[in-house]
């Protein structure tokens, strides 16, 4: 198998834990005897694992080598879905969570750093959309759990022996994995000895790179994740009406990035970057805008749509804000920006509508698409200077 179909099946796998734990959590905690409300709990040990492993994982890449690391890495996924499907009790999911966590961190960074030196925005885009496939496939494989076999642990024995033969599929392109191509724009690069991880950490260009990263993914999260709740409540739409409006929202993403993996070759990479982070600021004033519920919706898709490159590409562009030789342990670092933005700004909005009610998602999504233009600037006024000669 090509490594190139290789990562697209990775993409899909690293997506499917996702979407499982929503679908398989009432009969999960029924089954283990805990409240519904300690999802929570299970979340914390999965993210710790993740932001660790996610900032290691750039600093082992030229250890280990990306091969040995999506192999150990899925193997461990593999290992901790079979420890979900086999949990005798909640410590114990708990203790499955930190491996999925450490994992799923390393499997972000590996195959994230390994593409944006292998492929071009075409297969960056295609690959980030596969991952929307997995997480929509992973609920359709617990939903068919629980409705056939009347029970959630046979749905995560499915997805922990696909890693499995993923992580075999891994071991036996170690070699393949190894023949990783530099850079084009970083061809001429010298470096006089090892690049130190201060030396990378010194880059102001990496910590902006970091929080834009952030801040894309807060966007992206907080508006998937409250437009149900403001096109009910605040612009009266009937239930059935707003799940279909969200749906489209990730649906609008995913498509995003199929169709602008077939225009890639049209298009400077930077550029696009600017348009969709543009694009997501127009959105998100679409949304605050007081109006008719289709108007909001409507923003909400524009939001989508435009967020789909953003992600994809601004990984493809590492090396040339902060050098090749930083590049995959700037994108480990981003991994680990992508789960605090995930979970710290929505959490923060969660809060503000709760105190000034739903109709704030608006202005909090043109905030964040502010600090999100303001935050790309920097980053790329801030590049690792090109070496000459």
């Amino acid at each position: 198998m090509s490594v190139l179909a290789l990562s697209y099946f990775a993409f899909i796998s690293l997506g499917l834990p996702d979407g499982l734990l929503g679908v398989a959590w009432p009969s999960m905690s029924a089954d283990l005897n805990v409240p519904r409300e300690t999802i929570g709990l299970l979340l914390i040990p999965s993210t710790c694992g993740y932001l660790v492993s996610s900032v290691t994982a750039g600093f082992v890449l030229s250890k280990l080598g990306v091969g040995r690391l999506l192999a150990g890495s899925t193997a461990l996924a593999s290992l901790a879905l079979f420890g979900y499907a086999l949990s005798p009790a909640f410590a114990f999911t708990m203790a499955a969570a930190l491996c999925a966590g450490f994992a799923g961190g390393a499997i972000d960074a590996g195959l994230n750093a390994y593409a944006a030196s292998a492929f071009g925005p075409r297969h960056m885009n295609w690959l980030h959309a596969f991952f929307g496939l997995g997480v929509a496939m992973g609920p359709l494989i617990m939903t068919a759990a629980i409705q056939y076999g009347d029970a959630w642990r046979p749905g995560y024995l499915v997805v922990a022996t696909g890693q499995a033969l993923l992580a075999v599929a891994f071991v036996l392109t170690v070699k393949q994995w190894a023949q990783r191509p530099a850079p084009a724009h970083a061809a001429h690069e010298t470096h006089a000895g090892p690049i130190r991880a201060r030396d990378t950490f010194k880059l102001p260009a990496v910590w902006f790179s970091v929080l834009t990263i952030a801040v894309y993914v807060a966007l992206e999260v907080a508006a998937g994740l409250f437009a149900y709740q403001l096109l009910t409540e605040g612009r009266g739409m009937s239930d059935a009406v707003a799940g279909v409006c969200v749906s489209l929202y990730w649906g609008s993403l995913f498509v995003g990035r199929v169709l602008q993996g077939f225009a890639a070759h049209r298009f400077l990479p930077g550029r696009t970057v600017v348009w969709s982070i543009g694009g997501m600021a127009a959105g998100a004033v679409l949304v605050a805008i007081p109006g008719p519920g289709w108007l909001a919706a409507f923003g909400f898709m524009v939001i989508g749509f435009a967020a789909a490159a953003v992600f994809p590409l601004f990984t493809l562009l590492t090396a040339e804000r902060v050098g090749a030789a930083h590049a995959d342990r700037t994108i480990g670092l981003q991994m680990a920006g992508a789960g605090l933005g995930g979970s710290i700004f929505p959490a923060i909005i969660g809060v503000v509508l709760g105190t000034w009610g739903v109709n704030a998602l608006g202005i909090s999504l043109v905030v964040l698409a502010a600090a999100l233009i303001l935050a790309y600037l920097a980053a790329t006024r801030t590049r690792h200077p090109r070496p000459t000669g």
